[in-house]
């Protein structure tokens, strides 16, 4: 049986919602005043509602699966997930498959901020 820590546990859970495109759920996990990347057009996404519009161009154009590997504490309310994405355009070809990293800063619980490396 494999222990998993509460950290580990929230972004299991938190990359599941993403995948299933539970947007709201993972909206909850995020801090009102967030900093996310905008990997589509480049530039970064402040708050709720940028994200949540960002995400909805997203799936327009793409059908991202991210699947965690690893999840690492870096201290400092920092956490880096490991991930093995893959990302299909609406007819299903791949456009990308590979390993990502996901670091995060977290707040009061919530995410503050995500960057990506590897992409």
């Amino acid at each position: 049986m494999t222990v998993r820590s509460p950290t580990e546990q929230f972004f299991r859970a938190l990359y599941e919602a993403f995948n299933a495109r539970d947007i709201d759920t993972v909206i909850a996990s995020i801090h009102p005043d967030v900093d996310w990347p905008n990997m589509v057009e480049g530039g970064r996404e402040h708050g709720h509602a940028a994200v949540r519009e960002y995400w909805r161009k997203q799936f327009e154009s793409t059908d991202p699966r991210v699947e965690p590997e690893r999840v690492v504490s870096l201290g400092d309310d920092q956490v880096l997930v490991e991930v093995h994405q893959v990302v299909r355009d609406p007819a299903g070809k791949v456009l990308s498959d590979g390993k990502v990293e996901h670091v995060y800063v977290l707040r009061d619980g919530l995410i503050e901020r995500m960057d990506v490396r590897g992409s």
